[in-house]
């Protein structure tokens, strides 16, 4: 069954989204980004300005097929159809289509009244379901 984590309270979401990225990659993991397009291409210049030293490998649905097959992270709001990542991130206000075929979603929620009210919409779509759902309070952890 499909590990299922709200990842809440974050005050900026896009930098939270690199850095589990950047723990996700160091567990050698592959990536699928969902959310808006808008939302989508503000993460991919994030991930290039998210660090000095450390460069996240990834890909947009704009980029040659062989860059998409090689990419860990792929940043695309249509990645459901593919099979070879381990986990999805949810940056977008819907449920992800087919989320079930993979082992993780991790729904990334921000701490404003829009965020919370699409996010208690997916918990209840989730839990009706079946799913036991892992919930990180961001608001209680310092994130380095």
């Amino acid at each position: 069954m499909t590990r299922i984590e709200f990842h809440f309270n974050t005050s900026d979401r896009l930098l939270h989204t690199c850095r589990l990225l950047r723990k996700a990659r160091a567990q050698d993991l592959r990536i699928a980004v969902l959310g808006t397009p808008a939302t989508l291409r503000q993460l991919d210049q994030a991930l290039w300005r998210f660090s000095a030293t450390d460069f996240l490998a990834h890909c947009t649905a704009a980029d040659a097929l062989e860059v998409q097959q090689a990419s860990p992270v792929h940043l695309d709001a249509d990645v459901l159809g593919r099979d070879d990542f381990n986990v999805i991130v949810n940056l977008g206000d819907d449920i992800p289509q087919g989320f079930e075929r993979f082992e993780r979603l991790i729904e990334i929620v921000a701490n404003d009244d829009h965020g919370r009210s699409e996010a208690r919409q997916r918990w209840k779509h989730y839990k009706a379901q079946g799913f036991d759902l892992i919930q990180h309070d961001l608001s209680r952890k310092t994130e380095p």
